[in-house]
Formats: C-alpha cells, structure tokens, sequence
C-alpha cells in the first residue's frame, strides 16, 4: 500500500473550522461567499487600474515575486509613504468605508471567545464594541502567481498595533504563522484557501510571517481568480493623513 502525499491529510486540512492559531492568531475558512469573492475581485481590477498600479516592490535592490497595489498609503522598501514615488507623487485612492465595515466584522466574528480564547478575550458586547472602533486606513492588495512567494517578515511599518486583517481570493497559499522573536523555528503553517480570513494581532500582532508555496489549480470551480491568488491585508497606520 502506498502513502498518501505528503500534507494531503494535515491536520491543517482536516481541520477546516474556525481556530485558534497561537494566542493571537485566528484562522476562520471560507469567510467570504463565492459571491462576495467575485465581487472583491472586480474592485481589486478597478482599483488596479488607478493611480497605482499593480507593480512589484523592490527589496535591496530585487524586485518581489508578487505584485502589489494600495489603498490609504502606498508601501515601499522605506515603508508607508502618502505618494508613492515610483509612479511621479501619485497618491493611492482612499480606502472605501465598505472595507473598513468590512473589517470590523472580521474582527467581531473571529475574535470571538468561544473561538479565540487566548486574545483579546472579550465578551461579546465588549468585543462589539471595541471591534467599532477598528479603522484601517491601509489596504495592501497582493496577487500572487502560481510559482510567487514570500518571505517571511514582520508588518511594522504602522505606529498602531491594533490587529491585521488579511482575505485570500484564489488558489490556495501555504501560510507561516512565526513567532515574534525569529524568522525561523517555531512556526506553523496553515493552508489558506479562497474565501479564507485570518487575523493577527495581540501578542502575535508583530510575529514573522510568510507564505512560501502556492498550490496551483486549487481554485473552487467557479472561482473569480482562474489562476494565482488575490491577498488583501487591512491595517491601522496610526497617522494622520
């Protein structure tokens, strides 16, 4: 008798409910609807063709696999800049209310104790109302290619600490949730595929992170990502504009 692949049955994969990652980290699949996701991805385009366009940041001099565009700020190697000078000074287009809306419902659904008991711990009213108060400002879209990675890495270019909130639309990725500490060991990955949300914050809120592998052809059927995966990271720069 032959084993299965490697990863085929993990418990990542298997265990396709809301969780816990670390204290701080919670992973709930299929947060989006396939109506919800086609909808993301038609505004992901829109926004594409704006002021800045889907581009691949230079780091030390190399330009990333993925591409990146922006909303509320523009990311370079140096961080979070207003204009982005790549593209002559242009500024992002703002960042929608619907996504902010949008992310303080990911916060109030995820970060619920009977799902996340390590943090924030909050009580359901408590959570409602802090997760109110939730305003991204950033929204850092990513699209990855099939054979696209990337490494792991901290998100602290913001002066707020309050959590991330990240989507996938498309194949499935190979998520790092790291430690604070080091980019190496302890880790755990976790398969995110289309429609998935996971959030960070808390005592993991600056953890190493990456995504080392893409699945290709893990699409759902009628996915509006035919090839490669969509990524939206919502964040709180703490700044004023």
């Amino acid at each position: 008798m032959s084993d299965p692949p490697a990863g085929l049955f993990s418990d990542d994969v298997l265990s396709r409910g809301p969780q816990e990652i670390v204290p701080g980290v919670v992973h709930i699949p299929a947060w989006l609807s396939g109506e919800q996701q086609r909808w993301l991805v038609k505004q992901w385009s829109q926004w594409g063709r704006g002021p800045i366009p889907p581009h691949s940041p230079l780091i030390h001099g190399h330009p990333m696999s993925v591409r990146m565009t922006s909303l509320g700020w523009h990311w370079d190697d140096t961080g979070l800049k207003k204009q982005a000078r790549e593209f002559g000074g242009a500024s992002p287009l703002p960042v929608p209310e619907w996504v902010v809306r949008m992310g303080r419902r990911a916060l109030s659904d995820g970060l619920r104790r009977s799902i996340a008991p390590g943090w924030p711990g909050f009580e359901d009213r408590e959570l409602f109302r802090w997760a109110e108060t939730y305003t991204p400002d950033v929204a850092l879209i990513n699209y990855y290619d099939p054979d696209a990675s990337m490494g792991m890495h901290q998100d602290k270019d913001e002066d707020s600490a309050e959590p991330v909130v990240s989507l996938s639309v498309g194949d499935t990725a190979l998520f790092r949730v790291g430690n604070p500490q080091t980019r190496n060991k302890p880790y755990r990955d976790v398969r995110l595929a289309s429609g998935d949300l996971i959030i960070f914050g808390g005592p993991s809120r600056y953890m190493f992170h990456g995504v080392p592998k893409i699945f290709p052809g893990t699409a759902p059927e009628h996915s509006p990502v035919a090839r490669g995966r969509f990524n939206m990271t919502l964040r709180m720069t703490g700044r004023h504009s």
